[in-house]
């Protein structure tokens, strides 16, 4: 073995200790994002915004308020308004995860540093492994799942840093990067290695870092539909005059409203539906360079397609008045359902042209 093959096997070595490093950062996070729900629960900021909510639809009660020097003022008590003409309720934000408990936001601080951390541990595991091959490091099922949980996180830290009200997303994030590291590295692990010719393209850093970002931030999409249904039905009941459960009402009195789910959803699928198109595109003009031919039916070309068309049904459903709220937001999970088979399902259970760079 010579020595410049020594050293890339090190730096193989070095690598996955960097994402099992990264591995035990993230597990500090998540606990630290379940301490922060913890002890947000002992806020009632969120279960007095739940009560006033839910006692909406009543007559507002009229309030005495003591005048100096005696007498009473009548002051109306101010409605809370919960569903608006289009049918769309107006309710304010949750105080988020951690409830405007001050030990629960100092627990979500030190989640989110702890979670920025191990981004950057996985980020240099992912340029190490790289810089081990001297390629792309996506050229396998393992390198793609490391660099998809890597974007994930880094998209997140984005809109933290932009100043957007996502910390909600934390524990999810967290618990499926982990689920995500821990099936890359105890089934899809595959040691570094050179790919075959036909991989040896700029395409392969162009149409495959397109679809790794586009599924990591449909990923953050996907999650705030699957909240924004939870959200959805409790504000239902609420609405109807119900008495959610307690856990309910710890958790989803703290989200963002339904509508603001709903609409953070819908901006991060519009947005990136152009790029997914792009990604297909992309990958068209490559298998004409590489198989001669544009498209050919291969089984990952028909996913890709089916994901397209899917998320492409949801914008139609969303611009068309019956089929906003639930019903676009189950078409929004199917799409991305599809995503995930795309890259899963396709891989490890179907014969593909794709399959040949291995697990």
């Amino acid at each position: 073995m010579n020595l410049a093959a020594a050293n890339n096997e090190s730096l193989a070595e070095f690598s996955n200790v960097l994402i099992y490093s990264a591995m035990a950062v993230y597990t500090l996070a998540f606990l630290a994002h379940i301490a922060e729900w913890t002890f947000g629960s002992r806020s009632k900021v969120g279960r007095t915004a739940a009560a006033l909510t839910a006692s909406a639809t009543a007559a507002a009660p009229k309030i005495q308020v003591a005048r100096k020097g005696g007498g009473a003022a009548v002051l109306e008590r101010p409605k809370v308004v919960t569903r608006s003409s289009t049918g769309a309720r107006d309710v304010p934000d949750g105080p988020g995860a951690a409830g405007g408990d001050q030990q629960g936001d100092m627990y979500g601080r030190i989640a989110v540093s702890l979670t920025a951390l191990a981004f950057l541990i996985e980020a240099a595991g992912v340029v190490t492994r790289a810089v081990s091959v001297q390629r792309a490091p996506w050229g396998n099922m393992y390198e793609f799942s490391t660099t998809f949980s890597t974007v994930a996180v880094g998209a997140y830290l984005v809109f933290l840093l932009a100043g957007k009200n996502v910390r909600w997303i934390g524990l999810p994030l967290v618990t499926t990067v982990l689920l995500d590291l821990g099936i890359a590295v105890t089934w899809l692990y595959t040691e570094s290695d050179q790919l075959v010719p036909a991989l040896h393209s700029y395409w392969l850093w162009i149409h495959v870092s397109t679809a790794i970002f586009s599924g990591a931030v449909l990923y953050l999409g996907a999650v705030a539909t699957l909240l924004y249904l939870f959200r959805d039905s409790y504000e239902n009941k609420l609405a109807g005059g119900g008495n959610p459960g307690s856990f309910a009402r710890s958790v989803l009195e703290r989200l963002p409203a339904a509508a603001s789910l709903d609409k953070f959803a819908y901006r991060i699928n519009a947005a990136i539906f152009p790029l997914w198109t792009f990604t297909i595109i992309a990958g068209a003009i490559w298998a004409g360079d590489a198989w001669g031919r544009y498209w050919g039916w291969d089984a990952k070309e028909v996913w890709s397609f089916i994901t397209w068309v899917a998320y492409a049904a949801y914008l139609h459903a969303r611009a068309t008045a019956g089929w906003k709220g639930r019903k676009a937001a189950y078409i929004a999970l199917i799409a991305f359902a599809c995503f995930l088979f795309n890259y899963y399902g396709v891989n490890l259970f179907v014969n593909s042209l794709h399959g040949y760079a291995g697990v």
